[in-house]
């Protein structure tokens, strides 16, 4: 299964969840990628979006390698302790936990993260590799007392989906390849998100969320 691009696995991924569809369920995008994909997501299932902040830690032999991830509160999971001594990593989490104080200062400026306590809340990525960010974010939003947690991807490598399991009530993936590498494999169209990206979709998702409540829609809780 090739998908055209996150958009276009965004829809697919909005059949696979249309039960939900009514239920105003609280979309969590994970930061950059996922961003877009969650914003179809939303609007097809006629929920709210927002941003789960999650980060990887990286390995000090391959920064693109993850070893491990760590969400806003600093608690982190590690994947692969073998891979970076004690002091490395450390410094790792520190560099990584500053980074996402720094990001929700910039997507977040003028309002606090909507709370998912007591909300059918979705975490959603445009694919699962290691599992390892995957299982902080849904480590982070569980924490917060969500109705129900559901993971939702389009494609992941099958031993991971089996390690992010026990973290969700729902894991939800259009695609488990034996053959997997990487997740823009499985993709036409992978380009880089940019942070400008990320605030335009979540600033338009917002706006459209205000004017339906202004048109007589029921406001989005918060």
């Amino acid at each position: 299964m090739i998908f055209v691009d996150r958009i276009d696995a965004a829809r697919k991924l909005a059949d696979a969840l249309a039960a939900y569809r009514g239920a105003r369920p609280l979309v969590l995008a994970i930061p950059r990628g996922a961003v877009p994909m969650g914003a179809a997501l939303a609007e097809a299932l006629e929920g709210e979006l927002d941003v789960v902040l999650v980060h990887k830690l990286s390995s000090r032999w391959s920064p693109e390698y993850a070893i491990g991830a760590i969400d806003e509160s600093g608690w982190s999971f590690v994947s692969d302790p073998s891979d970076a001594d004690e002091a490395w990593l450390n410094e790792e989490k520190a560099r990584r936990l500053a980074g996402l104080r720094q990001r929700r200062a910039q997507y977040s400026p003028e309002r606090p993260p909507i709370d998912p306590h007591g909300r059918v809340v979705i975490v959603v990525d445009d694919g699962l590799a290691t599992g390892a960010t995957m299982i902080a974010a849904l480590h982070a939003v569980r924490a917060q007392g969500p109705q129900k947690l559901v993971c939702a991807v389009p494609v992941g490598a099958p031993d991971s989906l089996k390690k992010v399991e026990p973290y969700a009530d729902e894991v939800v993936c259009l695609y488990a390849p034996w053959d997997f590498r990487a997740v823009g494999q499985f993709y036409s169209q992978f380009w880089q998100v940019e942070d400008e990206e990320v605030i335009d979709c979540l600033r338009a998702h917002r706006r459209r969320a205000a004017a339906h409540a202004a048109g007589g829609g029921v406001p989005p809780p918060q």
